[in-house]
């Protein structure tokens, strides 16, 4: 069903990159659109603080913010509990990539192969996987990704409550 989208909000829905934007576009765009949520990059949550002070949240204008990793004792755990505004709600999940937040299935696996903590998660999987071009996988994952329902429920369940949340 196709549905007139709204003019955007002054609300926004931050992701951390360029590939959780377009996993959220996949899934979610065309409720995003209908209920005028725009979707911006935060270029990693280390950012978070700054661009907030630049925003300026305010009860018409809330911040929405989807973290990776957001788990006990991490990073990202960290410079969320550091915001203490009203106006913004951060939601995570636990994957270290929003890669990992998709259903290994859709590429044929049980589940996604570990990776040494040294080496950076994409590049890893790629190299556990025997592929060469990091991009072309994306889009192929990306491909196979069809409802929500091809995503770990965490990731679903955070998106879905920020959504609520800037609406």
């Amino acid at each position: 069903e196709r549905r007139t989208a709204r003019v955007a909000r002054a609300s926004r829905l931050w992701v951390e990159g360029r590939h959780d934007a377009e996993l959220l576009e996949k899934v979610w765009g065309d409720d995003l659109r209908h209920e005028g949520v725009v979707v911006e990059l935060l270029d990693g949550v280390d950012n978070l603080a700054d661009q907030l002070r630049r925003f300026g949240p305010g009860p018409t204008r809330r911040v929405g913010v989807l973290v990776d990793h957001l788990v006990s004792g991490s990073k990202e755990a960290r410079i969320a509990a550091a915001v203490r505004d009203p106006n913004v709600l951060v939601r995570g999940h636990r994957f270290i990539d929003v890669w990992a937040a998709i259903r290994p299935e859709l590429v044929g696996l049980a589940a996604w192969p570990d990776v040494d903590r040294s080496v950076p998660w994409k590049d890893g999987i790629c190299a556990a996987l025997g592929v060469a071009e990091p991009p072309a996988f994306w889009r192929s994952l990306l491909g196979k990704v069809g409802t929500y329902r091809d995503l770990d429920p965490t990731l679903v369940g955070a998106v879905e409550e920020l959504i609520d949340f800037v609406t």
